[in-house]
């Protein structure tokens, strides 16, 4: 091999080490994908269960991702116009080690009893709205990534009560409207077509209430057309994690969610109505309700994201800041085909903010307006106005890590290892030439 040779064929490993190096020690994003419990359902059957201690990746970690949509037995995407998935919802919670917590709907007290739900930093002080992760229709097609350096973190042992331990609950709200006579209707869980006069705890509804959450819960039966096949099939709620290992570089942030109903004295109602215009002209101004809201956020930072989630016949949201300015807008993706993912009428993604970094803040104890837009040429029950924001309250660190300025150091070493190597051979090579030496060269 040539002098030259040598020196292109040291360089190289050179760098291939450095590439090694820096990529090993990079804090790689882990993926997990996991199943639910398995749920069951027949035509015009509704699905709303909370599911205790469900998989998810242990340590102190920071989440990047949370995202799930409903597969069959055999993995494939069930369309929503089958199956529609009103919600889905995430939320950690502190359980005592060793106490095994009842599955299904389970123990409610013991669910929001003190050191027991772990909720977010959101102002909906009641039993809802405490979740880390939670949409619904638009879970295929909405980017929910947390970006670097940012993390949402978990698993961290200081803030977890003496005799406790972190574990994970699944709630999922899945309607199945196979054969049903009003398949909006019952998306939209109106009164009549599920044939419903009091909630789940047998209280009578109240007055003028005609389609909600208190029409369409665990095991109630939308109505269904003459002489459906009532064919049960077994579903699944299949979730992906992503996430990275916990390091004094990542950023946390907390996440808000804001509810249009709340009316800062009632509390979050989660869900209202929009009532027609009459009229028939989808683009007539006159026939888009528009709901706001005014909500003091109790802390401040920089927004990172935003989304909004909205029902079938949504047209946006947008969160404003006191002052007017807008901090992020949130637009409806309507689906066009069949396909899971692509089913026309439905609202198959939302669309998100990721402000740059330090552009868009809210001040501590600020007063947000949210304003919730529906197209209302027809009557809809049950529509929700959410709004997620994710909010660093400290900018990102801009001094490396020690584990970092290790990784590097290492790198910078082999480099100069590699430097060394090719200067001694050069160095050599010219000490042969003088004394007289010849490499050998075989010729072919």
């Amino acid at each position: 091999m040539s002098y030259c040779c040598s020196q292109w064929w040291l360089l190289s490993l050179a760098i291939f080490l450095l590439a090694l190096t820096v990529q090993a020690n990079e804090n790689v994003v882990k993926t997990a994908v996991f199943l639910s419990p398995k749920f069951v359902l027949g035509p015009g059957q509704v699905e709303d269960k909370i599911y205790y201690n469900i998989d998810f990746p242990r340590g102190h970690i920071a989440i990047k991702e949370f995202n799930g949509e409903v597969v069959d037995e055999l993995g494939n995407s069930v369309p929503l116009h089958e199956t529609y998935l009103h919600h889905w919802v995430v939320q950690r919670y502190n359980a005592p080690k060793g106490v095994k917590v009842p599955e299904g709907n389970g123990d409610q007290e013991l669910h929001f009893s003190k050191n027991f739900a772990v909720r977010n930093a959101g102002v909906c002080q009641g039993r809802v709205l405490g979740q880390e992760f939670g949409i619904g229709s638009e879970t295929r097609k909405t980017k929910v990534y947390v970006p670097d350096p940012y993390g949402i973190e978990a698993g961290n042992t200081v803030e977890i009560p003496n005799g406790f331990e972190e574990r994970w609950m699944l709630n999922i709200h899945a309607i199945d409207t196979r054969g049903v006579v009003d398949r909006l209707g019952c998306t939209e869980c109106r009164c009549d077509l599920y044939n419903i006069t009091r909630d789940k705890s047998g209280r009578p509804l109240r007055p003028g209430y005609t389609g909600g959450l208190f029409c369409c819960y665990d095991q109630t039966q939308c109505k269904l057309q003459e002489g459906f096949e009532n064919i049960k099939r077994s579903l699944y709620l299949r979730y992906t994690v992503k996430w990275v290992d916990w390091e004094d570089t990542i950023v946390p942030v907390k996440v808000y969610i804001f509810d249009v109903t709340d009316t800062g004295t009632s509390g979050c109602q989660i869900e209202y109505d929009v009532e027609s215009c009459g009229g028939n002209d989808l683009g007539n101004s006159r026939c888009v309700d528009t709901k706001k809201s005014k909500i003091v956020i109790p802390g401040g930072g920089e927004i990172i994201y935003g989304v909004a989630h909205q029902h079938s016949g949504g047209v946006g949201s947008t969160l404003y800041g006191e002052d007017g300015r807008v901090l992020c807008s949130s637009l409806p993706i309507y689906g066009e085909g069949q396909e899971p993912g692509n089913e026309a009428g439905y609202i198959v993604g939302m669309s998100s903010c990721y402000p740059q970094p330090g552009t868009v803040k809210v001040f501590e104890k600020e007063t947000l307006i949210l304003e919730s837009n529906y197209n209302s040429t027809q009557k809809h029950t049950g529509v929700m106005g959410l709004f997620y924001i994710l909010v660093a309250d400290s900018p990102p660190k801009l001094m490396p890590s020690l584990k970092t300025y290790v990784h590097y150091q290492w790198a910078l070493i082999l480099i100069g290892v590699a430097v060394a190597v090719i200067v001694g051979v050069g160095y050599l090579r010219r000490d042969q030439r003088e004394r007289g030496y010849q490499s050998i060269v075989m010729n072919h």
